[in-house]
C-alpha cells in the first residue's frame, strides 16, 4: 500500500485516550485522520535552524467561524536593516492574527469543552449503552502529522519483526529489574508489555490516580513543615539477622533460619542472571538491522517534532499567554544533579570564607599529629589575610585546562590549591564536625527557599572506608540542622576501591560493601541502633555512583568473575561490578524497608559521561534515572530504548563543556526534540557558574544557544520534577493531584505552564512508536493464552448469529477476512487488558466497536446498540 504523510487537525477516537487511561487501549492511531484547519508558525525551527512555513489561510473574521480565507500571508519578516518586503498593513495583520489567537484561547479556557474537541468522534450518545464522556475524552485541538499505510517503519518487514522482538525483550528486562527493586517503570510501556506473552508476572505497583483540582482547592505550594523536621516514629526491634552471601546481604528471621540458610523472601537478580541479561543487551545494541531501525525511528522523531513546532508553536504560545500568573519563573524546577560540596558559586564561597575568618578567627579548625591550629593560623601559614582573598586566588573555577583532565578538575575542589581549606570548609567529617560546611549549606538552602520555585537534590559522599561514616554524616545533618523543604539528599559512592586497597585501608571489596550497606540494614532492623541515621534517612532518596568514567577498564565480565570476598587485587573493579552490587544490596534493603513501612531508595548513577557504552547498558537495566547520558548520541539502539522506557536523564551542558564535550555539540536539544525525558542540572556551580541562581543560569544559556522556546523550557522543568525524588504528595501540589495520569489528563497548565498541545503530542507520539513495535510482535506471536482462543471463537459465533451480520459481511471482502480482523482485535493490547481484568463481554464489545470505528470498518449507524442488546 502506498504511504502518505497527512497533516491535519485530527480528532482521535476515544479508544486512543480514554481506553489508554483505563488500561485498555493499544494506542494505534496511525490510521485515524480527519481533515481540519491547517495552521502554521512564523517561528524558527527547533535548534536554531531557520525555516519557513506558510501561515494559516485565515482572516480575522474567519478565526471565530473556522472558515478559511484563500489568501496566504508570507512568513518571512524583513530584518530591521533591510527594506521591508511587504506592505505595513500585511505585517500588522499578521500581528493582529497572533493577538486574536491569544484572545481566542483565553476565551476558550473559560469554556473548556469549546477548546477541546470530544475525542470519541462519531459514537452515538443515545441508548442504554451510551459511552460516558470524561475529562480525558477531550484532547487538545491542534495540527497532527500522521503517516498512513500498513508499513510505516521504512525497513523490510523481516527487519521490523526482528527489531520489534529484540526491543520488547529489552523492555521486559528493564521492567523486571525496576519492579523487583521497587523503582518506577512507566505505566504506558508496562501496559503494552502485558499485551504480549512476557513469561513473567506483573510486579509493578498499581498507581491510584486522583482528579484534577483548582489551585484554590489544592494550592501550588506544599504546606511548610512544622515543628522538628527530624522527628519520626521509632519502630520496635525486629530481631532479624543479616549476613552477606556472595556480596549481597540476606536477611534472616532468626539464628535457626540463618543456620539453615533460609533467608526472608526478598528477591533480587543473582550475578548469573545479571551477566546473562547484560551480555544479551550488549549483543543487541550491536545488531545491524536493529541499529538501522532505531536510527530511522529516531530521525523520524526529530523530523516529526520540527513539523510539530512549525505547525503548532503559535497555538502553544497562545495557550501559555492565556494562563494567568504562571510563567517560566514561577513553575517548579528541580536541580536533579548537584553535588553538595560545590553547590555554592565561587563568590558565595569567597564571602563565606572572609566572613568566617573575620568572626571565628580564633576557633581551632585543624588538629594534625597533636598540633592544633586556629583559622587565623591556617591562613597565616599560607601568608594570606582576608583582604588578599579574591575569586581568582581561590582558583576553583574550571577552565580550558580541565578539558579531558578529570584529575585537574578534582583539584579545583581545593580552594587556593590547599586541601586543608577543603577539609575545613567543604567536609562533613573534620575537626569541627563539619560546622562550617553545614552553615554554607544552610545559606544555599535559604537562597532556594527565597526563590520559592527552585529545589535541589544534593549529593553527599559515603566512601565506605569505615562503618561509622553513616553515623557521622547523620549527626552532621541533624546537629547542623541542614533540613530544608527545598532540598533532598542523595548518597554518592565514589568508585575508589583501588586507592583504598593501595593505601592498605581495606583487604577486599566486600569490606567496602559491608561499610556501606550493613549500617543501613541494622537501622532498618532496629531504628534505635542508629537513631540519628534513622531520622536522616527519611530525607535520602537514593544512591549515586561517581568517579571518572573515562578510566580504562574491562567493561565486560562473565559469571565466573571474582566475588567481592576474593577481590583482593589493587585493580579497580569495572563500572558494572560496582553497579550490580550496589543495585542488588539496595534491592534487598528496599524489600526490608518496605516491609517495615519505611521509605525506599532508587539508583541514579553518573552514567554515559565518558567511557564504554556498557555503562549505559547498566543504567538501562538497573537505574531509575541517570546523570549525563552523553554517549547515547553514539548508540541509537540504547537511545531509542531510553525513549521508549522514558528513563530520566539529568544533563549538565556547562559541566560537559568544561570536561568532555563542547557546548554546541551537546545532544540535549536533540534528545528533547525526540522526546527523551531530559532535564537541566548544574552539577557543580562552584566550578561552572557565576550567579546566585546557577540553575536559572543553566536554563538561560541553553535557551540562548539553542533558541529554546518558553514551552521547551517549561517542559524541561516539568521533566525535572517528575524524575526527582521529592515525595509524591509534594509533587501533587507542584504539578497537580492528577499528575500521575497519562497524557493530557495528567497535565495542569495552570501549574506546569506546559501547553496541553505539547503534552498530547508527546503522548501520542510515544503511543505510535510503541504500537508500531508491539503490533508486529502480536502478529508474530499469535494468541496469547488458551483463553484468548476461546474468546475468539465465542466472539466469532456471536457475530454471525447477530441480525446485523449482513452489515458486517458487506464491510469485509470475505468471511475469512472478518475472522482475521476479529482475531487481530481480540489479540490487541486493549482486549487483552479487558480479559486480564475479567471484564464483562459488553466492555470487550465496546473496545472492539471502538477499534473498528478507528479502523473505518464501522460507520455511523445504530449497529452498536443492536449488537449490544443481542449480545
Amino acid at each position: 500500500m502506498e504511504e502518505s504523510v497527512v497533516v491535519a487537525a485530527q480528532e482521535y477516537p476515544v479508544e486512543f485516550y480514554h481506553l489508554m487511561h483505563d488500561g485498555d487501549g493499544d494506542g494505534d492511531s496511525s490510521s485515524s485522520r480527519v481533515h481540519g484547519e491547517r495552521e502554521g508558525s512564523e517561528s524558527p525551527t527547533f535548534g536554531g535552524t531557520s525555516a519557513t512555513f506558510p501561515f494559516s489561510k485565515m482572516t480575522l473574521d474567519d478565526l471565530g467561524t473556522g472558515s478559511i480565507s484563500p489568501r496566504i500571508l508570507s512568513n518571512e519578516i524583513s530584518a530591521p536593516y533591510e527594506v521591508p518586503q511587504f506592505p505595513i498593513e500585511q505585517l500588522e495583520k499578521k500581528l493582529a492574527i497572533q493577538r486574536q489567537l491569544s484572545s481566542r484561547v483565553a476565551k476558550d479556557l473559560e469554556d473548556r469543552r469549546s477548546h477541546y474537541e470530544p475525542s470519541i468522534g462519531t459514537v452515538p450518545d443515545e441508548g442504554d449503552h451510551a459511552f460516558k464522556l470524561e475529562e480525558h475524552d477531550f484532547v487538545p485541538h491542534f495540527q497532527r502529522v500522521s503517516v498512513s499505510g500498513e508499513d510505516t517503519s521504512g525497513v523490510p518487514y523481516e527487519d521490523l519483526e526482528q527489531a520489534a522482538r529484540l526491543l520488547v525483550q529489552a523492555l521486559h528486562v528493564r521492567e523486571r529489574y525496576m519492579a523487583v527493586s521497587h523503582q518506577t517503570f512507566p505505566s504506558t510501556a508496562s501496559r503494552f508489555l502485558r499485551s504480549v506473552d512476557s513469561g513473567c508476572p506483573h510486579l509493578l505497583d498499581v498507581i491510584k490516580h486522583e482528579d484534577r483540582k483548582t489551585i484554590e482547592d489544592h494550592p501550588v505550594h506544599a504546606p511548610a513543615s512544622k515543628g522538628n523536621p527530624w522527628d519520626c516514629e521509632f519502630m520496635p526491634d525486629r530481631g532479624y539477622l543479616m549476613r552477606s552471601k556472595s556480596g549481597v546481604y540476606n536477611v534472616y528471621k532468626d539464628q535457626t533460619a540463618m543456620d539453615n540458610d533460609e533467608p526472608c523472601s526478598f528477591p533480587y537478580p543473582n550475578l548469573d542472571t545479571f551477566v546473562r541479561d547484560m551480555n544479551r543487551l550488549c549483543v543487541m545494541i550491536a545488531d545491524g538491522p536493529l541499529k538501522s531501525f532505531c536510527y530511522r525511528r529516531l530521525s523520524c522523531l526529530s523530523s516529526k517534532f520540527q513539523l510539530h513546532v512549525l505547525l503548532n508553536e503559535l497555538r502553544e504560545l497562545a495557550s501559555q499567554k492565556a494562563v494567568p500568573h504562571r510563567d517560566f519563573y514561577n513553575i517548579r524546577k528541580v536541580d536533579t544533579h548537584i553535588h553538595a560540596a560545590s553547590c555554592m558559586n565561587q563568590k558565595h564561597l569567597l564571602r563565606f570564607i572572609k566572613k568566617t575568618l573575620k568572626n571565628h578567627a580564633d576557633e581551632v579548625v585543624v588538629n594534625s599529629k597533636g598540633h592544633s591550629m586556629t583559622l587565623r593560623e591556617v591562613f597565616q601559614s599560607m601568608n594570606l589575610t582576608s583582604y588578599d582573598l579574591t575569586v581568582d586566588m581561590l582558583d576553583v573555577h574550571a577552565d580550558r585546562n580541565t578539558f579531558h583532565r578529570f584529575d585537574k578538575f578534582n583539584a579545583k575542589y581545593n580552594p587556593i590549591g590547599e586541601s586543608r581549606l577543603r577539609e575545613v570548609f567543604l567536609k562533613t567529617d573534620n575537626y569541627l564536625n563539619g560546622t562550617y560546611f553545614a552553615r554554607i549549606i544552610k545559606e544555599v538552602s535559604a537562597d532556594l527557599e527565597e526563590s520559592k520555585y527552585q529545589n535541589s537534590e544534593l549529593r553527599l559522599s559515603i566512601y565506605g572506608k569505615h562503618p561509622e561514616e553513616w553515623d557521622k554524616l547523620a549527626k552532621w545533618a541533624i546537629d547542623g540542622d541542614v533540613y530544608s523543604d527545598n532540598v533532598r539528599w542523595l548518597i554518592q559512592i565514589p568508585r575508589l576501591f583501588d586507592i583504598f586497597k593501595s593505601n592498605k585501608l581495606m583487604n577486599n571489596f566486600q569490606e567496602l560493601l559491608t561499610n556501606i550497606f550493613l549500617p543501613l540494614f541494622e537501622v532498618t532492623n532496629n531504628p534505635r541502633s542508629h537513631p540519628e541515621l534513622h531520622m536522616f534517612l527519611q530525607y535520602v532518596v537514593g544512591f549515586d555512583s561517581v568517579d571518572d568514567e573515562s578510566k580504562p577498564e574491562n567493561p565486560l565480565f562473565d559469571k565466573d568473575v571474582t566475588l567481592p570476598e576474593q577481590w583482593c587485587d589493587e585493580e579497580n573493579p569495572p563500572y558494572g561490578y560496582y553497579q550490580y552490587y550496589t543495585y542488588a544490596n539496595m534491592t534487598v534493603l528496599n524489600h526490608f524497608r518496605r516491609e517495615r513501612g519505611l521509605n525506599t531508595f532508587v539508583l541514579r548513577p553518573h552514567c554515559g559521561e565518558a567511557g564504554p557504552i556498557q555503562h549505559l547498558v547498566c543504567g538501562f537495566m538497573m537505574a531509575e534515572n541517570i546523570s549525563h547520558g552523553l554517549l547515547l548520541r553514539k548508540v541509537p539502539v540504547l537511545q531509542y530504548l531510553y525513549y521508549l522506557a522514558q528513563i530520566g536523564i539529568a544533563m549538565s551542558p556547562l559541566s560537559n563543556n568544561s570536561l568532555f564535550l563542547n557546548y554546541h555539540r551537546n545532544p540535549l536539544p536533540e534528545y528533547l526534540a525526540r522526546g527523551l525525558s531530559v532535564s537541566l542540572s548544574t552539577d557543580d556551580p562552584l566550578q561552572f557558574h557565576f550567579t546566585k541562581e546557577p540553575l536559572m543560569e543553566e536554563y538561560s544559556i541553553a535557551a540562548q544557544v539553542w533558541k529554546l522556546s518558553s514551552c521547551d523550557m517549561c517542559e524541561l522543568a516539568h521533566n525535572s520534577v517528575l524524575m526527582s525524588g521529592f515525595p509524591h504528595k509534594m509533587k501533587q501540589y507542584w504539578l497537580g493531584p492528577n499528575y500521575t495520569k497519562e497524557g493530557v489528563a495528567g497535565n495542569d497548565i495552570t501549574r506546569t505552564n506546559v501547553p496541553d498541545i505539547r503534552v498530547a503530542y508527546r503522548y501520542e507520539t510515544l503511543l505510535d512508536e510503541l504500537s508500531n513495535i508491539f503490533k508486529t510482535v502480536e502478529k508474530e506471536s499469535g494468541p496469547v493464552t488458551p483463553m484468548t482462543r476461546v474468546v475468539i471463537m465465542v466472539s466469532f459465533v456471536e457475530m454471525f448469529v447477530c441480525p446485523c451480520v449482513y452489515v458486517m459481511k458487506q464491510m469485509f471482502s470475505s468471511v475469512l477476512s472478518l475472522y482475521i480482523h476479529m482475531f487481530r482485535v481480540f489479540t490487541c493490547p486493549v482486549s487483552f487488558q479487558c480479559r486480564e481484568e475479567r471484564q464483562c463481554p459488553i466492555q470487550i464489545f465496546k473496545v472492539c466497536y471502538l477499534h473498528l470505528t478507528l479502523s473505518g470498518y464501522v460507520t455511523q449507524v445504530n449497529f452498536g446498540t443492536s449488537l449490544t442488546s443481542k449480545w
